[in-house]
């Protein structure tokens, strides 16, 4: 007699690996004279590594504010940030923050000071090394004439290179952007979007954006969450794909129509 032993089916290789990057039901309030402002209302995504994940809303939608919770420089009032499976609790190295302002850089240090410092003290190169590594980051971004040069003696445009520059350099888990192209002029602005694409893509990067811009998270992310206005909540979010990116095309113009709906709306819905 014999017996026949059925083999349990091998797992899949293929499951999608743990989010890098967890929001779960996050609540964030200021505290007022008239009692608790309610700034995010119970937010929940996941970020995987690799992806470019857009933040957009109306002022007052609470995306700078859920970023910088992310960034560990505030604390949720309700719900959970979790980075690797881990809490946020503080700012960390893994966390990399570009902000709109043009004063993130060290005013007394060059382009190339700037970026070697950061290097120095962030991944603890020699100093060779961290010249050698801040010079080429600053090539990339196109500042091969500007090493030498102070902050106040560059652009709005250059001094976000440099920012930029450092950002990447750092090689962080997640790097954090802040509208960091809103205060420069459209030319350059457009410029800074594809640098920043083209840097992500080359370097597989993981990038949490946030834009108040339609066309420019459409450039920018893989996908897009769109918050509503005061108190910012989940309002829709969007895939978006190659054909969708290219700029004046029916696809781009599409896309842009149902997000413009979702958040000035308040729709709800996935793409």
């Amino acid at each position: 007699m014999s017996i026949l032993t059925l083999a349990r089916p091998a797992a899949q290789s293929d499951a999608r690996p743990a989010p890098l990057l967890q929001v779960s039901d996050v609540g964030i309030d200021y505290p007022t004279r008239d009692g608790a402002l309610t700034a995010v209302d119970d937010v929940s995504f996941d970020l995987h590594a690799g992806e470019r994940l857009v933040l957009i809303g109306p002022s007052g939608s609470g995306k700078s504010t859920l970023l910088r919770a992310i960034g560990g420089f505030l604390a949720p009032s309700s719900g959970a940030i979790l980075i690797d499976g881990a809490p946020i609790t503080r700012p960390a190295p893994d966390r990399m923050t570009v902000f709109q302002e043009f004063d993130q850089l060290l005013p007394w240090r060059t382009a190339l000071g700037n970026v070697r410092y950061a290097l120095e003290r962030g991944r603890k190169f020699s100093r060779t090394q961290a010249e050698h590594e801040a010079r080429e980051w600053l090539i990339r971004v196109g500042l091969s004439r500007f090493l030498d040069a102070y902050p106040h003696t560059l652009s709005g445009g250059m001094k976000q290179r440099v920012a930029i520059a450092r950002a990447f350099a750092l090689q962080p888990r997640l790097l954090l952007m802040d509208e960091p192209f809103a205060a420069l002029d459209a030319l350059t602005r457009r410029q800074m979007q594809d640098e920043l694409l083209t840097l992500s893509e080359e370097t597989g990067s993981t990038v949490l954006f946030v834009t108040h811009g339609i066309d420019e998270a459409i450039v920018v992310g893989t996908r897009i969450l769109a918050l509503t206005a005061h108190p910012g909540r989940l309002a829709a979010s969007f895939r978006v794909s190659a054909e969708d990116r290219a700029r004046g095309s029916a696809a781009f113009a599409e896309l842009e129509r149902r997000i413009q709906q979702s958040v000035f709306d308040g729709a709800t819905g996935n793409a």
